[in-house]
Parts: structure tokens; C-alpha cells; sequence
């Protein structure tokens, strides 16, 4: 196996770039269609904004050493806003209208993939956003889709349209997160989300907690079911240059439970040390979790100058 390519980025001014790759692959018994290739032009103005980039991976394209999630795929996304600072409002500070076009066919033309959205969001004085969303969705499935134990959704295309709305606390505060609400269809049902995301509460200025949680409850012909994600972390700041952090997290879906303990110390600059506890456990028997992962790692990195 041998690959084989070129990258290039450009920069203009402060907020005008170019980016961009071309690579192909040459492997025993794969002949043709080896090709990936990538084009990309973003303008991030104040006021306005625009995107622009096409993906292609072709069927045959096989970095053997390298971590490909996707093949066979031709994507093109693009993205405009228009976000004005109204002067005769008081309480806000800027407004932004947004859309945007996600567009994944295979490489033959097939589609596979298609999200257009519109957004809508204030920032007030005060940092708090408010958020509102519309998406149109269409996905293709080649083979059944299975989102529960006992729930797997069938071959074929789906047209579904969604709703959000979030309110997001800024940073500053003292409890800060972002809560939303989802309505809309999942392919062929409904679906019902709630969910509070980069969640923090300041309980002291060394010591504060980042709690989370999702909750879907979905509606199909084939069944119902609701997954819960919830997830608590905690962070405690000794010094400077040393935090101890715990992070704990519940999937209903796959009735695991997973802790985190970690401390990381830079004992000087750029060289760190690292001590983390991880612990898997499967709750499906609620009395008596299974253990299924345990690690201890000490990782230790020193900074070496010339």
C-alpha cells in the first residue's frame, strides 16, 4: 500500500481563507476510484459570514496507516449569516440569521444525506443567547438501523423536519449551561428532546461542578423507547499548575456506567504529570453492577529545550 498527497492553506487579512488536500492511494487488487481530494474557502466577517467546502473520498481509497471513519462519499457544505448589532436596542447586543445546506451523495451520485437548516439567535447585553432552529432532514438507510434493543428502523429513504429552541446562560455567572428543547420527526415517528449541555455551577472559584443530561423520547411504528444520557463532572483547582478532575456518566442505551478520575500536574512548563483511575460498568443487573473495563495509567511527560 502506498499514499500519497499535497495540503495547502492560505490566509487573508483577519478573516479570509483557503484550504484545501489531494491524495490518492495505490493498493493490491484496488483499481480506480482511489482518489480524496478537499476544497475549502471560509470569510468570518462581524457582520457577515459564508462557507464553502467539498469532500470527496472515493470507494477505493485506502490509507492503510492512517484512521478513515467514511468512503465512497461526495459531501458539500455551505454556510452564510448575516449578524447585525441593532444600535437602538438597549438590551441587545447583536442578532444573527443564519442557514445552511449539508449535502452527502456517494461518489456514483446516489444520495445519501441531506440537512438544510435556518437559525435564528439574540445575544443579549447580559451574554445570554437565545436560540431558535429549523431543520428539514433527509437520510437514506442500506441497511435496517437499530436505535434500541428491540427497535431497528427499516431500509429506505426518510424525509423528517425538526425544531429546537435553547436558551444559553453566559459564561459569567456563577450556574451557566445551555438548555434546549428538540420537537420533530425521527424518520418514520416523533421525537421529544430535552437536554442541559456545557453545564457549570461555581461552587467556589477553585471548586465547580459540570453537569449534563439528555433526554430523547422516541416515537416509531416499530416501538417506543426513551435513552437518557446523564453525565456529572467535577473539577478542583490546587494550584495553578495542578486540578483534580472526576467525570461520572449513565447511558441508558447501553446500561453502562463510566467514571473518570484524573490529576494532572505541571510540575514545570510544558512538562506534565498525569495519574487517571477509569471504571466500565454494566448496571443492566441494578444490584450488582458488572464490571466490564479498570485502568490505572500514570503518564509523565518532560519538556527537553535547545
Amino acid at each position: 500500500n502506498q499514499v500519497y498527497g499535497l495540503d495547502a492553506a492560505f490566509s487573508f487579512y483577519d478573516n479570509v481563507n483557503f484550504n484545501g488536500y489531494y491524495a490518492k492511494s495505490q493498493t493490491s487488487g484496488l483499481v480506480g476510484d482511489d482518489e480524496s481530494y478537499q476544497t475549502a474557502f471560509t470569510y468570518n466577517g462581524d457582520l457577515y459570514a459564508f462557507q464553502l467546502d467539498h469532500l470527496l473520498v472515493g470507494d477505493n481509497f485506502n490509507p492503510e496507516i492512517g484512521f478513515m471513519r467514511r468512503d465512497d462519499f461526495r459531501r458539500t457544505y455551505t454556510a452564510a449569516q448575516y449578524s447585525p448589532r441593532p444600535q437602538s436596542l438597549d438590551t441587545i447586543r447583536q442578532f444573527t440569521w443564519g442557514a445552511s445546506l449539508d449535502y452527502i451523495t456517494t461518489v456514483a451520485g446516489q444520495l445519501e444525506t441531506r440537512i438544510s437548516q435556518g437559525r435564528f439567535q439574540a445575544e443579549l447585553e447580559n451574554s445570554d443567547r437565545i436560540n431558535f432552529d429549523a431543520q428539514k432532514s433527509y437520510e437514506r438507510l442500506h441497511q435496517p438501523f437499530r436505535v434500541a434493543s428491540d427497535v431497528a428502523i427499516p431500509i429506505g429513504g426518510y424525509n423528517f423536519d425538526d425544531y429546537f429552541v435553547s436558551y444559553s446562560l453566559g459564561q459569567q455567572r456563577r450556574v451557566a449551561g445551555t438548555v434546549s428543547l428538540q420537537r420533530g420527526e425521527f424518520f418514520s415517528g416523533n421525537i421529544t428532546a430535552f437536554g442541559y449541555r456545557q453545564g457549570r455551577i461555581e461552587i467556589t472559584p477553585a471548586f465547580s461542578v459540570t453537569p449534563g443530561i439528555s433526554i430523547n423520547k422516541i416515537d416509531l411504528p416499530q416501538g417506543r423507547f426513551t435513552t437518557k444520557l446523564v453525565t456529572s463532572r467535577l473539577t478542583y483547582t490546587l494550584t495553578p499548575r495542578m486540578f483534580f478532575g472526576g467525570l461520572l456518566q449513565y447511558n441508558s442505551s447501553t446500561n453502562l456506567l463510566n467514571s473518570n478520575l484524573r490529576l494532572r500536574w505541571e510540575y514545570q512548563p510544558g512538562s506534565e504529570l498525569f495519574v487517571v483511575y477509569n471504571d466500565v460498568r454494566d448496571t443492566e443487573l441494578r444490584n450488582n453492577p458488572l464490571l466490564q473495563n479498570r485502568a490505572f495509567i500514570i503518564k509523565f511527560t518532560k519538556l527537553l529545550r535547545y
